[in-house]
């Protein structure tokens, strides 16, 4: 064949091939890896976008993971915090949803983005205050084009789960956990989403950006991190700025930089779309390649090019001021997560740390030579550090919680560990990586940081093979090497006042337009497509467990595992701490006691190597006690187990520490934020005896004799008991090991009578305040009527719930954050308290800046006593519900758990029967009626925790929470019956009012400057003329107007009095100024009228 014959079979031969390629399907080239345990596909699309896939079928549903390379560390130098604020934005919609005509939208947000350019470069504050004034009418004008919250109510019908996202320093990713008859409809929407991103209700958003900085101005762990961070990287963005960004980049936004940053990074070369559940990978790579295919890439991704970090050549001491209590951190610098060195790190970080048998476990928490003592590896992409961090005991100073620290190091690099330590992490590694697999989450995400960290597959799948061969002289070495006496940063954490915590101040923000009953063209169409339908099913637990006796009279709830090697034996407890309340503090004690034949370092060194652990975990009213591990060494464990349970031995020492320990946790916990907001909330619910407060004095603790303790140990499996096993056992191999190893006695005791405590009734509304200096206030009110838990009920309490208070959805996410921009987080449902025998309660919560707590409380109780009503809004909530209960499942050991919960109410079937059969038939109508019944005009306790100098007094609160909810104060001894205010031209102002003093009624008139003052003086005539008693002496009046030119925003006024030489201040919130200042009078009343009430009765 000559060449030009040869050439003519080739063009034939080309376009035949060509035309069978344009006709069959595409061949989707894939990678997978030899042994993987998640059997990965590794997809890359023409246009660069990566796809892992892992296929597990346990359940109809997906976890969906879609991460964009790029992060804090990425954003520009001028507008640090953009990645963050970008990732909140991406669920505002796209030029398809989001939006009821985007042409009619769009210029009125190019001008919004055109006004906050000229915002950032304006320096006066007078001029920002305007130009801020302007940007506010105007998104109030583009809301009304605006469909908020559409993404979520997509997600909702499409019966998604975990909608959020995060950003890191290396990546921003987005999650949905989606039903498997959903991918069409998911890759739609989200394909969408990425290519077509529309900036709107960006001030609103921008509010909650702030709220969520705010809140980490007093979190003192995340101080201490960033640092840490500042001192060990000074020339890398993970040091030089944070995820969140400054304070004073966050108030000069640039919606133009952020365009810039998503054209720039949200391209198909920069991200991966990571899946793990049940699809067909054929199926899903077509379908995504479908949406995702014509996204174009990006060929000139920008490189993060950075100094890189000279040595450390001396420690580097930084110091952090907080409300916490004191702490030190230690930190070391290493290669980044992709690197070699990261895996021997991960080996030395258990070596020196596993809870177990690290030389920090044996040597500092199990000696109790400090509070609490931990080592991990802080995990970046560029670089990693080794972490050291620990807390004081009474009378020690941090150094010498850092000389520990290092004496510890000293032992790692001298070889003073034992070698078996090796082999044993290896065995706990396998145990975890089996413990990871369950999980849906977690295999897609091995996936996002193998992407993001830039690893080979292969690599990922091989790494504990490699770590497996490291040798006790390997480790030496590295740690020769890599920790030195001075290449480390040392972060002192301190109790105090951080000179450099500055709070976001509250901008006023005009209340967009929630169009609560629109939907756009594209969500319409997601409602209206056919899927396969996936029925729905639920627990029948005569069939899907058993039930035995073992021993005649201990039953057994009995789950085989047909998955892997994990065992789980639990024997529980009818009986806790309200029963005994030494039992908490015996447990404890338990964690630093040997046997008469084993010291505590041999005992845990013995189970970690069995890649086995147990607890002794007492609550209030149950005790369990757990055994968890591999179930090849199931024999050798339970048999350790049930020796340290009969032959735990007393030591007066371990006791004396423990006790010490104790007592300075307690002192510690007063330091915290939420452990004083957890506190006060328990105060509300249950008044002064409360389980929390069902504790050791200090003086029993001091005095007790630790045989005590150790005797309630001994005795625990004395008293009734069941056993909850799951596992690959057989019921007669699991009896077989029961019957060795788990003694008890012929007759067992009965548990004894246990302490009751009892949830107040919440008859009036009450305030409680607790002072705690921080720019952010937590506030939950909480309601009591004593409603009896009734599994009538709970469908259409959990679809109220659904509607109203739950998700991103709902409407009081809706009206407090993204309508207003009142709080970070919101929320508020009925909630049950776990056992048949607790009554319903409400419960809504908020965290939010100081100054916006009285808005915030008068807008959850607007929402609440006068429920928006939507019928769109009810669909997306119904089949929201119904969705998830058609693809929820209950499996594994999951099943006896949903049978001990059904058994605490009361209950022997699935409760999610009812549910699902009865919310199908719901409307609109049952849950109006369901809230006027049960949540309508209810009466709280308020709980506030908050900055007691940016807080109104505790005296003037429940005056203004009653002004709020306009319901009358307790006690209220001078009430305000009527009263008339004239104000005509020419004339001065007239008021007319009656009062009831004591149960009298008195009325007068009277003229003044102005229609307070007339007001004043009417009173004024009652009690001098007609009473004969004093009236205080007005001495200032002060009155703050928000700007703005809202009608319904509060007007405080606070009068300052002057009374028998007493001189004290009231106030009055309203949304008029007179108003407001004739409630501040009527406080001052009842005040002088129960000084008066005293003094007469003397």
């Amino acid at each position: 064949m000559n060449k030009l014959t040869k050439l003519a079979c080739l063009s034939l031969f080309l376009l035949f091939s060509a035309s069978i390629s344009s006709a069959a399907p595409k061949d989707y080239r894939y990678t997978t890896v030899p042994n993987d345990p998640l059997k990965a596909r590794i997809y890359t699309l023409d246009n660069g976008l990566k796809v892992y896939m892992t296929v597990n079928k346990e359940t109809p549903r997906i976890q969906t993971y879609i991460a964009v390379r790029v992060g804090g560390k990425n954003d520009p130098a001028e507008t640090t915090g953009l990645a963050h604020y970008f990732e909140h934005l991406m669920f505002k919609g796209t030029t398809h949803f989001g939006t009821q005509n985007y042409e009619a939208e769009r210029p009125l947000l190019d001008r919004i983005e055109q006004q906050f350019e000229v915002y950032r470069k304006t320096t006066d504050e007078a001029q920002r205050k305007a130009i801020y004034h302007v940007i506010d009418s105007l998104s109030y004008e583009a809301s009304k084009y605006a469909i908020p919250n559409e993404y979520d109510k997509l997600m909702a019908a499409i019966g998604a789960n975990g909608t959020n996202a995060y950003t890191s320093f290396d990546v921003t990713c987005y999650t949905e956990d989606i039903p498997s008859n959903q991918v069409e409809n998911w890759a739609k929407i989200q394909a969408d989403r990425f290519k077509n991103s529309i900036i709107r209700g960006f001030h609103t958003e921008l509010e909650t950006v702030y709220e969520e900085k705010n809140m980490s101005l007093t979190q003192d762990p995340r101080k201490v991190s960033e640092t840490m961070l500042a001192a060990l990287f000074p020339h890398h963005p993970y040091g030089t700025q944070t995820v969140l960004g400054t304070q004073d980049d966050l108030k000069n936004p640039s919606i133009t930089n952020i365009k810039n940053y998503y054209k720039t990074w949200y391209v198909p070369n920069n991200m991966a779309i990571c899946l793990s559940g049940d699809f067909n990978p054929d199926e899903m790579i077509a379908t995504i390649d479908k949406y995702f295919g014509d996204m174009k890439p990006n060929p000139n991704l920008p490189k993060l090019t950075v100094k890189p970090e000279t040595p450390i050549t001396e420690p580097i001491v930084r110091e952090v001021l907080g409300p916490d209590a004191e702490s030190v951190t230690l930190a070391w610098r290493f290669p980044g997560s992709a690197s070699k060195e990261y895996e021997t790190l991960q080996i030395v970080s258990q070596i020196m740390n596993n809870g177990k048998a690290g030389l920090m476990d044996i040597n500092l928490n199990q000696q109790q030579k400090v509070l609490g003592a931990y080592a991990y590896v802080y995990n970046l992409s560029d670089y990693c550090a080794f972490i050291m961090q620990g807390r004081t005991k009474e009378g020690q100073t941090l150094d010498e919680v850092k000389d520990l620290f290092l004496g510890e190091i000293a032992k790692l690099k001298s070889g003073d560990f034992d070698e078996n330590m090796l082999q044993a992490n290896i065995n706990n590694f396998k145990k975890y990586q089996i413990q990871q697999l369950e999980y849906n989450s977690i295999r897609a995400d091995m996936f996002v940081q193998s992407f993001v960290n830039g690893t080979d597959w292969a690599d990922e799948v091989t790494a504990l093979e490699r770590m497996s061969k490291l040798t006790k002289a390997d480790i030496v070495a590295f740690a020769n090497k890599y920790f030195t006496d001075s290449n480390y940063a040392i972060i002192y954490k301190k109790t105090g006042k951080d000179p450099n915590e500055k709070k976001i101040s509250k901008p006023e923000i005009t209340p967009i337009v929630m169009n609560r009953d629109a939907a756009s063209n594209f969500l319409k169409e997601v409602q209206g497509s056919k899927v396969q339908p996936i029925e729905p099913v639920f627990i029948d637990y005569n069939k899907d467990m058993d039930q035995f006796a073992w021993n005649k009279d201990v039953p057994v709830l009995y789950k085989q595992n047909t998955t892997n090697d994990l065992f789980y034996l639990r024997y529980i407890f009818e009986m806790g701490n309200n029963n005994d309340k030494k039992l908490g503090t015996a447990a404890q004690y338990l964690r630093f006691l040997g046997t008469s034949d084993m010291t505590l370092e041999q005992l845990n060194s013995k189970f970690y190597g069995l890649a086995c652990s147990f607890n002794v975990s007492p609550g209030d009213d149950r005790t369990y006690i757990t055994l968890s591990g591999l179930n090849e060494n199931l024999p050798q464990a339970i048999e350790l187990f049930e020796k340290i349970l009969a032959d735990a031995q007393p030591d007066k020492t371990a006791y004396d520490n423990m006790v010490k320990n104790i007592l300075k946790s307690r002192t510690d916990a007063k330091l915290n934020q939420m452990q004083n907001f957890i506190r006060l909330l328990t105060y509300a619910v249950y008044g002064k005896e409360s389980a929390t407060r069902n504790l050791l004095s200090t003086e029993e603790l001091q005095n007790m004799n630790p045989s005590e303790l150790t005797d309630r140990i001994h005795k625990l499996t004395s008293f009734k008991h069941r056993i909850m096993y799951y596992g690959p056992s057989s019921e007669q191999e699991l009896t077989d090991v029961l019957n060795k190893y788990h003694k008890v006695p012929a007759q067992l005791q009965d548990i004894p009578a246990g302490k009751k405590f009892v949830m107040q009734p919440t008859p009036s509304n009450k305030v409680l305040i607790a002072p705690y200096e921080a720019k952010q206030i937590y506030m939950v009110q909480y309601s009591n009527r004593g409603e009896k838990f009734n599994p009538e009920v709970e469908p259409i309490r959990s679809l109220y719930n659904e509607y109203f208070g739950g998700g991103m959805n709902s409407i009081v996410f809706q009206e407090m954050r993204e309508s207003r921009g009142l709080a970070y987080s919101a929320w508020a449902g009925i909630v049950t308290g776990g056992k048949v025998i607790y009554p319903y309660t409400v419960q809504t919560q908020i965290a939010t800046q100081n100054d916006k707590m009285m808005d915030a409380i008068k807008t959850f109780n607007d929402i609440i006593n006068n429920m928006p009503e939507s019928e769109a809004a009810f669909k997306l909530a119904k089949e929201g519900i119904i969705s998830r209960l058609r693809t929820d499942r209950i499996i594994k050991d999951n099943i006896l758990w949903s049978y001990i919960y059904a058994q605490d109410m009361g209950m022997n079937v699935d409760k999610r029967i009812k549910q699902y059969n009865d919310v199908q038939k719901m409307t609109l109508q049952d849950v109006i009626d369901f809230q006027k019944k049960w949540m309508k005009d209810r009466t709280y306790t308020y709980c506030i925790l908050g900055d007691k100098k940016e807080l109104v007094t505790q005296e003037d609160l429940p005056y203004i929470v009653s002004d709020v909810l306009k319901h009358g104060v307790m006690n209220e001894k001078v009430k305000l019956k009527t009263y008339i205010v004239n104000l005509a031209y020419g004339l001065k102002p007239m008021a007319t009012l009656k009062i009831e003093i004591n149960g009298q009624e008195f009325e007068e008139s009277s003229s003044g400057d102005g229609q307070y003052d007339a007001f004043v003086r009417a009173l004024r005539k009652i009690y001098k003329v007609t009473l004969g008693r004093k009236f205080p002496m007005l001495t200032n009046y002060a009155v703050t107007i928000p700007p703005g030119g809202r009608t319904d925003a509060f007007v405080q006024t606070v009068i300052t009095w002057s009374y028998d030489g007493t001189v004290f201040r009231t106030r009055g919130l309203d949304a008029d100024q007179t108003e407001a200042a004739i409630k501040a009078t009527m406080k001052m009343l009842n005040i002088i009228e129960d000084d008066y009430e005293l003094k007469k009765s003397e």
